[in-house]
């Protein structure tokens, strides 16, 4: 039998961080993390990134591997948390991934076959058609080539979008096809849980809270200073994240701080939802919910046993 990793998803704001620093008071665990924002060096109060006291409680891996102008890739998050993972079992601890970037738990559950390198060339043309007749449109056009990738994202979600279409345009294959390719078996089992908010409201709550509290933790003000420390633009991954976009829109003076944070929120609630919708089609990933009391005894006593 393959020795096991065990991964904790869900929605954004719904507890996953708190309840894995939880279950590291009771198991031996160092904590992976699988956050696509996470990686950037920086970006720390509007990724929710643990704190330098945390860390130090509890091992993370994958967090600040790059600078905010570079990229990171499903297929390299795949060769990075299997390192990692290997890396915790080898010292004889508990590897438990925790994230809400469904693409990077695909890619290492499922597999992914290496995708085109990235085409400038490519990117500002379809950048120039968005700018001409917009990101819906484009969806629709990218709903008529790759129907699978298209109904997985919102009209508006430019990066991914972009993203798809730039593959189909490069290869001439859909990039849900590349997705659906066989890699290499994993050297572990994966033991899959998902933490769902039973309320939705309540939920939205918390991405409420979450996000007011980055306000007051000084999320503009890093924005400012990663603007002035890197060759940044609008058109970059790491400026694309959910509440980076919305503040570089204030800080360009697009709208006011009132419409900032409506916009913030909005944008966080579709990213709840498309991650919602990851969770439903991932038929293997057992579903726990967010709010049950004690949530962490029980879970933990599962992956001691597992872990043996």
């Amino acid at each position: 039998m393959k020795p096991a990793a065990f991964c904790l998803l869900g929605p954004t704001a719904s507890g996953k961080s708190r309840l894995a620093l939880q279950l590291a008071e009771r198991l031996p665990l160092e904590i992976v993390s699988v956050d696509s924002g996470q990686v950037y060096r920086g970006m720390d109060v509007g990724t929710a990134k643990p704190s330098a006291e945390e860390r130090r409680r509890v091992p993370h891996h994958l967090l600040d591997l790059i600078d905010p102008t570079g990229s990171y890739s499903a297929g390299r998050f795949r060769d990075d948390a299997i390192a990692a993972i290997e890396g915790i079992r080898a010292r004889g601890r508990i590897a438990l991934l925790v994230g809400g970037t469904m693409l990077y738990y695909r890619a290492l559950a499922h597999g992914i076959a290496a995708l085109p390198a990235a085409d400038r060339a490519l990117r500002a043309e379809i950048d120039e058609q968005a700018r001409s007749v917009g990101w819906p449109a484009l969806h629709a056009q990218l709903a008529r080539v790759d129907p699978a990738t298209a109904r997985r994202l919102a009209p508006n979600d430019a990066q991914r979008i972009e993203r798809a279409l730039e593959v189909y345009r490069a290869s001439g294959r859909t990039i849900s096809s590349f997705h659906c390719a066989p890699s290499a078996p994993l050297p572990f089992a994966l033991l899959s849980f998902a933490l769902v908010p039973a309320d939705r409201a309540r939920l939205h709550a918390r991405i409420a809270a979450r996000f007011d509290r980055m306000l007051a933790g000084g999320l503009i003000e890093e924005v400012q200073e990663l603007r002035h420390q890197y060759a940044l633009h609008a058109g970059l991954p790491s400026v694309r994240c959910v509440g980076y976009r919305q503040v570089w829109g204030y800080l360009e003076g697009a709208y006011d701080r009132a419409a900032l944070r409506d916009k913030a929120l909005a944008a966080t609630r579709q990213l709840a939802k498309r991650q919602l919708t990851w969770l439903r089609s991932l038929p293997e990933v057992e579903t726990l919910d967010a709010d049950a009391p004690a949530l962490e005894i029980g879970l933990a006593a599962r992956l001691r046993a597992t872990a043996r």
